[in-house]
């Protein structure tokens, strides 16, 4: 991503940093005795990825309890694995899958019913977040919860019910998804120890997928600083393998602008290191500017308070240099927000303050001229990947063609990068989001962005790695190999550049270094992944079936490697290579149960 030097051979590494970038000629000479030297004999490397708006903080919390169906792309596959799930699952704890995958990546074109549901778990609570708009819980959920017949429906939320006025376990947001939060919020926890083991393996995932850096914008029910101590844990004992810039998000509605003198008072903004440091407030600022995007239903209307509100906070934020973020789905939100930036920055100029709108996908022309010329930025994630036929089928395939519209932002130069948004609505996946910007298509295959408004692949890689670092206040440190930047990288499995653009959601990274060290490597360069203590605890999906669900591993060695190299990180190594020489494809899972491996989602 250096355009000065675009194409190089092969690079030093020293202190942490690129200390050489060029020629193969130049540089190896330099090597000495207790040089490393790794070839990766013509592979693709990229630098490694950086998130520019996800959930890290809380999704690795939870993540070993988590069912994840993110990349399975049948829906007799999914529900295979919610049985195996259910049948390992004791009591009390409940079997979840939250968020990471829309019905329409299916072959069947649905979600399971919940009459499905029940039978493959009578006793078993289960929880299914779809999106922003549904949850699906069995009744032994409803069960667990307490739903029954006279649990009134939360405001902008509905308890589906019956004829006798009895919760069928549909859960809906309209459009606020609160319901849906508070319930999954009712489970149980996994114990501290257990969350330090899940986010150190959510880490692992993203290396895996070649993200090395990422920007935390905090979330529902993750409350600061009570839901930071494992992340700080992890900081302090120089355990992250993921970069992090974290924003505080306010959690109680009325309660913002407290919220925010307390914390602008008690904490530095940029406080931390080059692997974890604050990064601002937000996304959420005030609840009243929060306009959910379930395009299901219609648009929100901003309540009259949303202004008042949201100029308290922003007061506070700019009297203390803080930069923001803003969750902000439609234009009419972020036209009526921008009235209140433009108001404050009056008395307490803006300028240098790096905030952003998040989402953006209806922005106009004249919202992003207001952004640009108050020097502010524009954060796109790819949940029009997962929503878009929902979109199109509101408001029609012509709105969808530049929603939002990245190609434009790019054209009129505001500041513009990407991320994924995920754990609970898209997929973590940012090789699902670089495709969405390449090929213009949900992961459902509906083209919704014409080529004319889609990327060449070398500006939407640039969205993922050298333009974020505007967006941490870290510009010139990464996203880029360049002498001097951090030694951030992924070396890919295929070729980015030049394999379809159906493919480009399957790759992934053979070898990931994060600051000169390693953090994943598979293949050639397995020997060299530094271990991982076992997932607990010891019913946790992720030892069964890993995380992402790679598209193409239905049946084969590379189905077996993946599971048991991510979800057990024992197996995997010394069964492959067995695998590979004398089993062929869809033999039976009862060989590997012999030699004692838990994964066996071939």
């Amino acid at each position: 991503m250096d355009r000065a030097n675009p194409a190089p051979e092969a690079v030093a590494v020293t202190d942490g940093r690129f200390s050489a970038v060029g020629a193969a000629r130049d540089i190896l000479p330099a090597a000495g005795p207790a040089t490393r030297i790794i070839d990766l004999a013509g592979r693709r490397m990229i630098p490694g990825l950086i998130d520019n708006h996800i959930h890290i903080i809380r999704g690795g919390l939870n993540y070993s309890m988590e069912l994840r169906w993110d990349g399975v792309r049948s829906l007799s596959d999914a529900m295979a694995m919610l049985r195996a799930q259910v049948a390992a699952t004791p009591p009390p704890q409940w079997v979840r899958v939250v968020g990471g995958f829309t019905e329409h990546q299916f072959a069947e074109k649905r979600l399971p019913t919940l009459e499905e549901i029940n039978e493959a778990a009578p006793d078993t609570p289960v929880f299914i977040l779809h999106l922003y708009d549904r949850a699906l819980l069995n009744g032994a959920a409803l069960r667990a919860v307490g739903y029954d017949r006279t649990t009134p429906d939360p405001p902008g939320g509905e308890i589906r019910r019956d004829p006798a006025g009895n919760p069928t376990g549909l859960l809906l947001a309209r459009p606020n998804a609160s319901i849906l939060y508070a319930t999954l919020a009712r489970g149980p926890k996994l114990p501290f120890d257990h969350q330090l083991i899940s986010t150190r393996h959510f880490m692992r995932d993203l290396n895996r997928l070649g993200v090395t850096s990422a920007i935390d914008a905090g979330g529902g029910f993750q409350n600061y600083p009570d839901d930071y101590a494992v992340i700080e844990r992890l900081a302090a004992d120089g355990e992250l393998t993921v970069r992090i810039a974290y924003n505080l998000f306010t959690q109680k509605p009325k309660q913002e602008k407290e919220d925010f003198l307390r914390w602008t008072s008690g904490a530095r903004y940029g406080q931390g290191d080059d692997y974890f440091r604050l990064n601002g407030a937000g996304e959420m600022l005030v609840y009243s500017a929060a306009d959910f995007e379930d395009f299901r239903v219609e648009r929100p209307e901003m309540p009259p308070e949303m202004e008042p509100e949201l100029e308290q906070v922003v007061r506070i934020l700019a009297q203390n240099r803080w930069p923001w973020r803003l969750h902000a789905t439609y234009d009419e939100t972020i036209s009526r927000a921008l009235d209140v930036f433009e108001k404050v920055d009056r008395e307490i100029p803006l300028d240098g303050l790096h905030w952003i709108f998040d989402h953006a996908e209806t922005v106009s022309d004249r919202s992003l001229e207001r952004i640009a010329r108050l020097g502010g930025g524009v954060a796109v994630q790819h949940r029009m990947a997962f929503q878009g036929e929902y979109f199109v089928e509101r408001y029609g395939a012509a709105a969808a063609e530049r929603t939002p519209p990245v190609a434009r932002m790019l054209e009129m130069g505001v500041k513009v990068s990407a991320g994924t948004d995920a754990t609970r609505v898209a997929s973590y996946n940012p090789w699902v989001a670089l495709s969405w910007l390449v090929t213009g298509r949900t992961i459902g295959g509906l083209r919704i962005t014409p080529q004319r408004n889609a990327l060449d692949r070398e500006t939407a890689l640039g969205l993922l790695t050298d333009r974020v670092p505007w967006f941490s206040n870290e510009e010139g440190r990464k996203g880029r190999i360049a002498v001097g930047q951090y030694a951030d990288l992924a070396v890919l499995d295929r070729d980015y550049f030049s394999v379809p653009g159906e493919e480009i959601q399957d790759i992934a990274s053979m070898l990931t270094i994060l600051g000169g060290r390693v953090v994943h490597g598979a293949g050639d360069f397995a020997a060299l992944t530094p271990p991982l203590p076992p997932v607990m605890p010891d019913w946790s999906p992720v030892r069964r079936f890993g995380g992402y669900q790679d598209r193409a591993a239905k049946r084969g060695t590379a189905a077996f490697a993946r599971c048991c190299d991510s979800a057990c990180g024992v197996h995997g190594h010394a069964h492959a290579g067995a695998w590979a020489a004398s089993t062929p494809a869809g033999a039976d899972r009862g060989f590997w149960g012999a030699l004692g491996c838990s994964c066996w989602a071939f």
